[in-house]
């Protein structure tokens, strides 16, 4: 039996993280769910959806305690918190999947430039970057993985096939991207505001939003150079789904059907990675609630541009269930154990 535990499971990312565990077909007991505001309290009453699916109440964290109850710990928390806790479950041999951003970045210095102070430093180069397409085998054997932010989930895996292959030039990318509302968190803010949401669409952050180091790290890291894109986020009423649209200069002549081709080739062995036919675009809509990732590209002659798209949801395939995946391949299951789920309808 794989006894896991959620710290901080009454957001957005961690509600979703329990629904895909209560349906998990393998011997998997979800020990122990934390949470500081809701202690005391049923999950059903929080998240009625997982009424009948798992009877658990909410308990503060008590890191020994929880430690002694899984063999893998999930920290749904925010950035900064995360490594307060992470650093020691580590030192008490608990395997670990970390949502924040803490152990993504090798560089704790780059870390410190877009987030704040890191305190455990000394742990970022045990962690693993949780994106299977890339590292698998690294997360086999990983006690502490850093789960991919959910903008770069959708960037890294529409861009890496042409730039890893050479057909597009590794300077000027412009990455685009649409977000619901929940990428931005469950606490109320203005930003998250219905009355400010509500049919309106708009940007933010544009050039400074803390994932592009990280997307830029594993793009380089991929292609052995340091590259230098320019990220341009933006807000949809729509509550979840990422929609990014990436332009990149051509080095190569190629059609868009001989591009369509490679993609197929590249990802060929991904489970969760699905390329569209020919004159077919990704959609939010189709991946809502799944762990799939929808790509197609688009060869623009006339400006000399591939333009690569991809769809996630960003509560899923962004955050929790690919979470999961990391699990799965981290417990030796099959990787698709319990995910192998069509996009949710509305």
């Amino acid at each position: 039996m794989l006894r896991v535990g959620i710290v901080g499971a009454s957001g957005y990312t961690g509600s979703e993280l329990v629904r895909l565990l209560a349906t998990h077909p393998r011997d998997v007991e979800l020990t122990c769910i934390t949470s500081e505001t809701y202690a005391g309290q049923p999950i059903s009453r929080l998240h009625p959806n997982l009424r009948g699916l798992i009877d658990l109440e909410f308990e503060n964290l008590d890191i020994e305690k929880v430690a002694d109850k899984c063999d893998i710990v999930f920290l749904s928390l925010p950035h900064k918190t995360s490594m307060q806790f992470g650093a020691k479950f580590y030192e008490l041999g608990v395997k670990i999947i970390d949502f924040s951003a803490d152990y993504r970045l090798k560089d704790a210095k780059v870390y410190e430039k877009w987030y704040q102070e890191h305190t455990s430093p000394h742990l970022l180069e045990h962690a693993v970057y949780g994106l299977p397409e890339l590292y698998r085998d690294e997360i086999k054997t990983a006690q502490l993985v850093a789960n991919p932010g959910c903008y770069p989930t959708g960037a890294i895996l529409a861009i890496l096939p042409v730039l890893k292959l050479g057909l597009a030039d590794s300077k000027g990318i412009i990455v685009d991207s649409k977000s619901g509302i929940s990428g931005a968190g469950k606490k109320p803010s203005e930003t998250a505001h219905f009355a400010n949401r509500y049919d309106n669409f708009a940007p933010y952050n544009i050039g400074s939003h803390r994932h592009i180091p990280e997307i830029e790290q594993e793009l380089g890291f991929a292609i052995g150079e340091e590259l230098t894109l320019c990220f341009a986020p933006h807000l949809v009423p729509m509550t979840r789904g990422i929609l990014t649209t990436a332009y990149l200069r051509i080095v190569k002549p190629i059609s868009t059907d001989e591009l369509m081709g490679i993609y197929a080739d590249f990802y060929k062995d991904e489970p969760f990675v699905r390329i569209m036919d020919k004159d077919e675009m990704p959609q939010t809509q189709s991946v809502r609630g799944s762990n799939f990732c929808d790509i197609a590209a688009k060869v623009v002659e006339r400006n000399d541009l591939i333009v690569a798209m991809s769809a996630i949801d960003n509560l899923t395939k962004g955050a929790s269930s690919q979470a999961m995946q990391n699990m799965n391949i981290m417990a030796g299951f099959d990787e698709t154990d319990g995910l192998l789920i069509p996009g949710l309808m509305p």
